[in-house]
């Protein structure tokens, strides 16, 4: 749901800090940051440009894991990542490249098939898990934002208390002195 300047997001609350990351977990951040194309496309057979900036972000994380972490199966553990300097200021076609226009083809593979599988995989929980969909998507509709504890409450179906509909929130009380 747009909301303010920023239109829709999510906020991930992080768990800890660390300086590094896992296959596993990479992987997860991408099916999580499809989760709002996915749902577009499962619950109203259409999708937005509101995805735009999580597609971007997911296929950033992939291009890393093919690029700079060696987590590629096909390419190997190999850093792909260039001097990261750019040959003329601005564009990234002026970005100078440690590989040949074949390896380049194949890392575009790479994180195609990456962003596919999480893509199928995040279809797959959705649809499976469609009445939890519905639930926290009727939520937001009526209430605008969840927090976490509201959220795990709709995910294990656990109604959630009424609140006045949006717009009509009432502030605290005035005690008289």
């Amino acid at each position: 749901i747009p909301r303010g300047m920023a239109g829709g997001y999510t906020m991930h609350v992080p768990v800890e800090d660390k300086w590094y990351r896992s296959k596993q977990e990479m992987l997860e951040d991408i099916i999580g940051l499809l989760g709002g194309r996915v749902a577009e496309a499962v619950a109203l057979d259409d999708i937005s440009t509101g995805a735009s900036n999580d597609i971007e972000r997911a296929t950033k994380i992939a291009r890393q894991m093919v690029t700079q972490y060696g987590m590629s199966d096909k390419l190997g553990p190999i850093n792909y990542g260039g001097s990261g300097h750019k040959v003329f200021i601005g564009e990234d076609w002026g970005q100078s490249k440690n590989y040949s226009e074949e390896i380049a083809a194949q890392i575009d593979d790479e994180v195609k098939k990456i962003v596919n599988t999480c893509y199928e995989k995040c279809e797959k929980l959705l649809r499976d898990n469609f009445d939890k969909l519905s639930r926290v998507a009727n939520a937001l509709l009526s209430r605008e934002k969840i927090s976490g504890e509201e959220f795990e409450k709709l995910f294990d179906d656990i109604p959630l208390e009424e609140k006045p509909p949006v717009g009509e929130e009432k502030g605290p009380e005035m005690k008289r002195a």
